[in-house]
């Protein structure tokens, strides 16, 4: 009966150190995607306030329209920087999804082995009539 609690003392401690692990990778995922969301955040409130500054100098029409080409611009840097940091969120959630997979795989494999090597034939077993 000892062995059985063994057993399963041993299964706890790995499910608990498997639930331990996901959630670390979980959270370094969220941290590392909201870093980055913010970094591009920063960067286009940066270059929008710089952006106004200038507009709020204008005097006359003639710098108005100067600055029309400038503000498109502005808006599709804008926008690339979004989207390029959309991509590499994607990029590291999909490998946070990769490494949440492998962790789920492992124990599997692990029962799948010990499981074949416990039903491995050791021999021809004789019939009894």
């Amino acid at each position: 009966m000892s062995a059985q609690f063994e057993g399963f003392n041993q299964y706890t401690h790995s499910f608990a150190a498997a639930a331990s692990r996901a959630n670390r990778l979980a959270l370094e995922n969220v941290e590392s995607v909201f870093g980055l969301q913010l970094k591009t955040l920063e960067k286009n409130v940066t270059a929008t306030a710089d952006f106004f500054g200038q507009f709020a100098g204008v005097n006359d029409l003639g710098s108005v329209q100067s600055l029309w080409p400038k503000g498109l611009q502005l808006a599709r840097d804008n926008l690339e920087r979004l989207a390029a940091a959309n991509q590499e969120a994607v990029g590291l959630s999909l490998k946070t999804s990769e490494a949440l997979g492998e962790l789920v795989r492992k124990p599997f494999e692990t029962a799948s082995e010990s499981f074949q090597a416990g039903a491995a034939p050791s021999g021809r077993t004789a019939r009894r009539k």
